[in-house]
Order: structure tokens, then C-alpha cells, then sequence
């Protein structure tokens, strides 16, 4: 017979985060599960967790610190940022992601130098955004059009752009390479929004055409937001393509797990020998996702359900 603990009972869930005995899809269950329990001692597993040898795990704890919006975390932020030979570049973009919406003014200077100078692309291409997104915090502008207020629940790396743009427009933007990131992301964020016909095939056209793993994965990630069956074979084509970023094809695995269609498990099972492990992992914590959403549960834990024991 399995015991149920209260809300209080947290330490059962920072214990098997940070256990690396457990599979990759149960930490990630825990991991949702914390980052909607603010507090020091979830925070404090969150910045261990960055340090796991799972680069996915890592860069998933480094997501979740942004999420919370908690200023304590920065230091530890700055530190994965800074880390170029010991973090793995998936873990330092999400770093850089996090200090974006925590939106600190305190981390400009140091986002502006890894701006100029890093040496993996997708972790510069992330501190421009993050020096854009605290901009705008700290110009204290609220977003006031329809178009531009949030209707996911996600702090996103930029606000969407006006909506006084059309559709066509905004799709045009999105695929200009020539254009800075933030511009991209703004057109990206405004499409994702309205989430009709031709606004998701302007998104999926990104994730093939354009020449930025980091806008691509972001695309990928937005595609499962919107859960749409008609981009499946998009998604697909970008899982198998080897020669992808495995950061896009992690977020393209995610995707198809989130639109829970049941093809989608055949298409994850096939890579959950691929030998990229970012990749491997994110097909089996898409498949966990994808049974507890046919199944109707939450993935995350609840923490009224949570399993403290047997007898």
C-alpha cells in the first residue's frame, strides 16, 4: 500500500532530483514539480541540479530558476554563464535565458561581455536577448495590445511583437537571418499567439530555413506550446536529422511528446538509442509526458499525490 504525503513534505522531491539513480524522466517529473514550490530549499536544489551530468537535466534546473524569478538565484547564474569549460553550452544559454527574466539590471555588464565574446553562438545569441528582455523590465513598459499579453504560461525570453503587424509581416521578419535576435524572437512570440493556420506554418518554416539553432530550438519549443498535429512531420524530419543541434532536436523530441498523438510514441521510441544523450533523454522524458497526458494526469507531481513509501 503506497503512503500520500502533505504539500509540506518537499524533501522526498529535492532527494530524488538530485539522485542520479532514478531515470531522467522521473527527475524531470520532480523537477516541474519544485519549480512550482518556491522557496530556499527548492531553489538551493535547483542550483545543484545545474551541476548534474545530465546536460539536459542541467539545463532544464537553469530554465526552471528563471521561470521562478527569484534575484537569489543570480549568482549561481552567473557562474554556469561564466563556465565556459565546465558547463555545456545547452546549460550556459539557459543561464544567460534566466538572468533575462529575472530581469536584474545587475546583469548587464556581464551579459553585454559574453555577448561580445563567447565562443558558442548560441550562448551570445541568448545574452542579446536577455539584454533586450531587461530592457523592458526595467523600463517598467507592460504590454497593453491584446496581441502582446501572455496567453501561455511561460516567461518568455521577449515580448511579442505589436500586433499592428500582419501575419505575413511577421512571418517575414521571423525568417530574416540578417535581423537581430530579439526582432526574430518578438515575430516568433506575436505568431505563436494568434495560432491559426498561417501563423504556424510561419513558425514551422523557421525550423527548417533558418540558420540559428538557437531560434530554431525556441521554434520547436513554441510548436509544442501550440500542440498542432499538422506540424508533426516537421518535427519529425528535425528529431532525425543527425546533423541538427542536438539542442533543437532535444526541443523537437518535447514537442512531439506534448502533442501526446499516439504516432508520436513511435517516432520518440526510435530514438531512444540515438547517441547524442541530450537527445536520447528528451525522447524518453517526451514519452513519459506523452503517457501521463493520453492518461489525463499532470506530469509533474501534485504535491498532494506524492509517494513516500510502502507496505
Amino acid at each position: 500500500m503506497v503512503g500520500v504525503a502533505a504539500v509540506k513534505d518537499v524533501g522526498f522531491l529535492l532527494d530524488r532530483l538530485l539522485d542520479p539513480k532514478q531515470p531522467i524522466s522521473e527527475r524531470f517529473r520532480v523537477l516541474f514539480a519544485i519549480r512550482n514550490h518556491h522557496g530556499d530549499a527548492s531553489r538551493s536544489a535547483l542550483i545543484a541540479a545545474m551541476r548534474d551530468p545530465s546536460n539536459l537535466l542541467a539545463h532544464e534546473a537553469a530554465f526552471a530558476l528563471g521561470q521562478m524569478q527569484d534575484p537569489v538565484s543570480i549568482a549561481a547564474l552567473r557562474e554556469i554563464l561564466c563556465d565556459v569549460d565546465g558547463a555545456h553550452p545547452i546549460v550556459r544559454h539557459e543561464a544567460a535565458e534566466a538572468m533575462g527574466a529575472i530581469g536584474d539590471p545587475s546583469c548587464v555588464d556581464l551579459l553585454r561581455s559574453v555577448w561580445r565574446s563567447d565562443p558558442a553562438r548560441e550562448v551570445r545569441e541568448t545574452c542579446e536577448l536577455a539584454l533586450h528582455r531587461i530592457e523592458i523590465s526595467s523600463s517598467n513598459s507592460n504590454p497593453t495590445n491584446e496581441d502582446r499579453v501572455p496567453k501561455f504560461l511561460s516567461v518568455d525570453p521577449m515580448l511579442p511583437a505589436s500586433g499592428d503587424s500582419s501575419t505575413s509581416q511577421l512571418r517575414q521578419l521571423l525568417l530574416d537571418d540578417s535581423l537581430p535576435m530579439h526582432e526574430r524572437y518578438a515575430a516568433l512570440f506575436a505568431l505563436r499567439n494568434r495560432g491559426d493556420r498561417e501563423s504556424t506554418d510561419a513558425i514551422a518554416a523557421a525550423l527548417e530555413t533558418s540558420k540559428s539553432a538557437l531560434l530554431k530550438h525556441e521554434v520547436a519549443y513554441v510548436l509544442g506550446q501550440l500542440q498542432d498535429m499538422a506540424t508533426v512531420e516537421i518535427l519529425e524530419r528535425t528529431l532525425g536529422d543527425p546533423g541538427e543541434h542536438p539542442m533543437v532536436r532535444h526541443e523537437a523530441a518535447e514537442a512531439l511528446g506534448s502533442i501526446a498523438d499516439p504516432n508520436c510514441v513511435e517516432l520518440l521510441t526510435k530514438f531512444l538509442d540515438d547517441p547524442e544523450p541530450i537527445v536520447h533523454q528528451s525522447c524518453e522524458v517526451a514519452l513519459s509526458m506523452l503517457e501521463f497526458e493520453q492518461q489525463g494526469k499532470p506530469f509533474e507531481y501534485l504535491f498532494q499525490e506524492i509517494k513516500v513509501g510502502s507496505e
